[in-house]
């Protein structure tokens, strides 16, 4: 088990790739954030990833109901957030990726 450098706490693995596999087919290989399409492309496929809704350094179990499939970029923005549901959780990554996006047409003019 790693220890978590913030709460210095044991904290659970990450998920199995069986565990892993199991809720990507539930998905639908589709971020359950930003709807990205993990079976669209190779390139985003390789963008999927297995996220915690309740993080594992906030004591989130690894069981069905608090895993999403979801894209690296939203994980990374969701990061160890607690947020009351998945809905608040999923409002909070989709707000914050229109404030970066807005951020790179700025600077990409």
């Amino acid at each position: 088990m790693p220890l978590d450098p913030w709460t210095l706490r044991w904290i659970a693995k990450p998920v199995t790739r069986v565990q892993g596999l199991h809720i990507l087919d539930r998905d639908h290989y589709r971020c359950q954030y930003c709807g990205l399409d993990g079976k669209s492309s190779f390139e985003n496929a390789l963008l999927m990833c297995i996220d915690f809704i309740v993080p594992r350094a906030r004591r989130g179990r690894r069981v069905p109901s608090n895993l999403v499939a979801c894209c690296r970029p939203c994980n990374l923005i969701k990061g160890r957030r607690l947020f009351h549901n998945f809905e608040e959780a999923k409002a909070y990554v989709v707000a914050e990726r229109a404030k970066l996006r807005k951020v790179w047409e700025e600077k990409m003019r």
